[in-house]
């Protein structure tokens, strides 16, 4: 599809990939005419409301192609970030491979209940998360001047990494016990649950968070 349009588009016309993860370097090969005009420009689901979009030049992007297509989401009330390296998964969808994994370990081992994991991140991480990214966070958690993230890193690092050596030591390895088990806890989960009511409240709530966000001049 995309070697299609880009036999048959103008040589100018940007031409972007809403791929969640496949970098636009293993697509383009087909395109004969002007490869240097394809990217990928992710929308974050849902996209009808979550402002970011991931725009992925692949090495042979042109950065007019770039620019446009930042200039273009922008325009649209998008908050487009550009990701300097191909990578697989991007980066918010990374970031959400590494929280996922740990989760499923979590409860597939037993440690907390599916519906606390979700708890967990909705009432906590989740809700700083919505105003700050986490690099902000640790630096305001380091003691809230500039210096809190060396600070932070300096005072926590040590007993982070012994976290992050267990977190490595149980990793969900997708092994077909370990699916068996995630399975069984998630469904009991999703039984108890109306999912329906759920899209309606969360959109109504992003909704809120995103006017919220709006009237700030820092809050990203």
């Amino acid at each position: 599809m995309i070697a299609e349009l880009d036999a048959r588009a103008r040589p100018e016309v940007v031409i972007a990939s809403s791929s969640s993860g496949l970098p636009a370097s293993q697509f383009i090969s087909g395109c004969k005419n002007a490869p240097q005009r394809v990217l990928v420009a992710h929308p974050f689901n849902p996209p009808h409301l979550v402002p970011l979009v991931e725009v992925v030049p692949h090495p042979g992007t042109d950065k007019r192609t770039v620019n446009t297509a930042l200039a273009f989401y922008r325009r649209l009330g998008k908050i487009p970030i550009l990701i300097r390296h191909e990578v697989p998964g991007f980066v918010a969808n990374r970031l959400q491979a590494a929280v996922n994994n740990e989760a499923y370990s979590l409860v597939s081992r037993g440690v907390v209940s599916a519906r606390d994991l979700d708890a967990a991140m909705t009432t906590g991480p989740g809700l700083r998360w919505a105003l700050n990214g986490p690099l902000v966070i640790n630096t305001l958690g380091g003691g809230g001047s500039k210096d809190g993230f060396c600070q932070r890193l300096e005072r926590l690092g040590p007993e982070i990494r012994s976290w992050e050596e267990d977190i490595s030591a149980h990793r969900f390895t997708w092994t077909e016990d370990e699916q068996n088990l995630l399975k069984e806890r998630v469904g009991q989960y999703l039984d108890e649950i109306d999912l329906s009511e759920i899209v309606t409240e969360r959109d109504r709530a992003l909704l809120e968070v995103l006017r919220a966000k709006s009237k700030s001049e820092v809050l990203v």
